[in-house]
């Protein structure tokens, strides 16, 4: 179904006087340049952005297109693409047969990547005994290095149905990586059974691209400052009435943006003394692969902030005039952008959901998890927002003030990064 979005344009007062211009002859946005960035990403031509369809090209293209006529530097290709490819694992048939009798699938869980799994075995002794840490000892035996057939006490019926739904039927992992040991989960008292397991799987390779932008630095070229966004969202899904397409408006359309903007403000001003990257990831909503393969190509002690841009299109808890910060405490990032906000109402607040643990659940994850000062800043109230993966996530639900308010905060938070006068503390390395 086309959905033709009407947009108010209208500034309020209050927000307009929120925030001064950082330089008044070069304004951070516009509602109208930001109205023009998220009809198109938002629109149904794009058919909800899923990373592993056809038509996330479009939303590349036209990503790398605003990049090239800002006049940002292509990061890795010559057409902005960071390319690299991740496999599909799709399980098409499974039979486990516990002496001689066909089990359900809810009382056993098949891990691994091989096109076939053909694996027998009589009087298995690997267990997960009743009492013992399940998490721990799945994770012992999940990544050790040969197949295996583990019979699971019955006390732990309910999380192999768990794991089955999160993992049973399909799985994504890095086209680099090699097939993986078979590891069989068989809820069961018995105590010798004999046990018979066959599964097949459908292997697919998808292409996959991160769109990416530079501006060097002119006297620190080799310390960098990321602004990110994720392109992609969830695709054609359910349909409720007519439509099937989540359009992802705000997530992340809305964060995109914001990223476009801040590039095209930052190239006109031309005075960054640091390097700035620019990024949009692929795959956030299948398992951040984009960011995670960005990062693990780049030296993490050469960036000294990140700052990923999360769906900005609607207020925060705190009200207007603001957005919340993951991990707020893990560095002062949060506080050295607040202290050029002095004289303006805008505040960046701690994140209000620690609960949900946001900090290691978005694209600044693995960067932070290295040690650098990497957050996401959004506005989202992800505990009531009913929009939230919905056919309903449309551009006529956004508020473009707030987003106009959220790009312009970044923009004069970030100035001392930016011009290279602030360096934000380390984030503390995730233990492994």
């Amino acid at each position: 179904m086309i959905k033709h979005t009407c947009l108010l344009l209208g500034f309020s007062f209050s927000l307009c006087c929120a925030l001064a211009q950082p330089n008044s002859a070069k304004p951070v946005s516009s509602n109208e340049e930001i109205a023009r960035i998220l009809n198109t990403l938002a629109s149904d031509d794009m058919r909800g952005r899923h990373s592993l369809t056809p038509e996330i090209a479009k939303s590349a293209d036209f990503i790398a297109n605003e990049f090239k006529t800002i006049g940002l530097k292509p990061y890795a290709e010559h057409n902005y693409r960071q390319t690299f490819s991740i496999r599909k694992i799709t399980r098409k048939s499974q039979k486990v047969t516990l002496n001689k009798k066909i089990l359900a699938e809810s009382k056993y869980l098949i891990l691994g990547n091989n096109p076939v799994i053909n694996l027998k075995e009589h009087g298995s002794t690997l267990r997960i005994n009743k009492g013992e840490d399940f998490a721990i000892r799945f994770r012992e035996i999940a990544t050790s290095p040969e197949d295996a057939i583990v019979l699971v006490h019955p006390s732990f019926a309910e999380m192999i149905l768990r794991f089955n739904k999160i993992y049973g039927r399909e799985n994504m992992t890095p086209s680099t990586e090699q097939h993986s040991p078979a590891k069989v989960f068989i809820v069961t008292n018995e105590k010798s059974p004999s046990i018979d397991v066959q599964a097949e799987n459908k292997i697919q390779d998808f292409p996959l691209f991160n769109v990416a932008g530079i501006l060097p630095g002119k006297s620190k070229p080799e310390e960098f400052v990321i602004f990110s966004a994720h392109y992609d969202h969830i695709g054609v899904i359910q349909a409720d009435g007519q439509d099937s397409i989540a359009n992802g408006a705000d997530d992340d359309a809305s964060g995109v943006t914001a990223m476009i903007s801040l590039a095209k403000y930052y190239t006109a001003l031309n005075n960054n003394e640091r390097t700035l990257i620019f990024v949009a990831f692929t795959a956030e909503e299948i398992g951040m692969y984009g960011s995670k393969y960005f990062s693990n190509e780049i030296d993490p002690e050469k960036v000294v902030a990140m700052i990923n841009i999360e769906m900005i299109g609607k207020d925060s808890k705190f009200g207007p005039n603001t957005l919340y910060v993951t991990g707020y405490s893990a560095s002062n990032l949060g506080q050295l952008m607040q202290s050029n906000l002095q004289g303006s109402t805008f505040q960046f607040h701690p994140d209000p959901y620690p609960q949900q643990n946001l900090f290691y659940r978005s694209d600044n994850a693995v960067l932070a998890a290295l040690g650098v000062p990497a957050h996401t800043f959004s506005t989202s109230q992800i505990d009531k927002d009913i929009y939230y993966h919905t056919v309903k996530d449309e551009v006529g639900t956004l508020n473009l003030d707030n987003i106009k308010s959220s790009i312009e905060a970044i923009a004069i938070g970030a100035k001392g990064l930016v011009d290279g006068t602030q360096t934000p503390s380390r984030v503390e390395k995730l233990k492994e």
